[in-house]
């Protein structure tokens, strides 16, 4: 169990440097987890990487991270309402492996800070997790998320499927 202290934080284009750095971490690490390929992420400049930090002050969006005291970027989790206007949606989830678990309470602390958010744009949270993640939709299931039956081909292999989840913001 870590026992480091950790702090949420909203991201800014100041932070483009960790972002990169967290999102090729993310993608090599869980790659169907992601609608963007290692390459693709490879590929993006500076600039690029510093629109996804202003995603953290956002007019309908959030991107948050979760920070050790030592500097180290261990999780992040975003979301933003799409134009179909379904409500807010939750994206981007993912946290280093030694900082996964419930003991640890990254997880969970992402998710707080985006469902205080979320309730300023709607009524519920929706989710979109690829099929054979099994451990992402037991820990949705833990928070309250429940399968709607609804999914969606894979963008990354259309033989594969994302399946929907929601949950009702109280």
């Amino acid at each position: 169990m870590n026992t480091q202290e950790f702090s949420i934080r909203r991201t800014t284009a100041a932070d483009w440097r960790e972002i990169r750095e967290l999102r090729l971490e993310m993608i090599s690490d869980t790659p169907t987890a992601y609608v963007e390929t290692l390459d693709d992420a490879l590929g993006l400049d500076e600039a690029a990487w510093k629109v996804r930090g202003e995603r953290g002050s956002a007019e309908h969006g959030i991107s948050v991270v979760a920070v050790l005291a030592s500097g180290r970027w261990v999780g992040t989790m975003g979301g933003f309402v799409p134009d179909s206007g379904t409500g807010p949606l939750l994206v981007g989830v993912y946290v280093a492996p030694d900082w996964r678990g419930r003991g640890a309470g990254v997880a969970d602390a992402l998710l707080g800070a985006v469902e205080d958010w979320a309730r300023t744009e709607g009524q519920q949270l929706t989710l979109h997790v690829h099929e054979d993640n099994a451990r992402a939709r037991a820990y949705y299931e833990r928070q309250g998320f429940s399968a709607t039956g609804q999914s969606m081909p894979y963008s990354l292999d259309a033989s594969k499927l994302e399946l929907e989840m929601v949950k009702r913001l109280p």
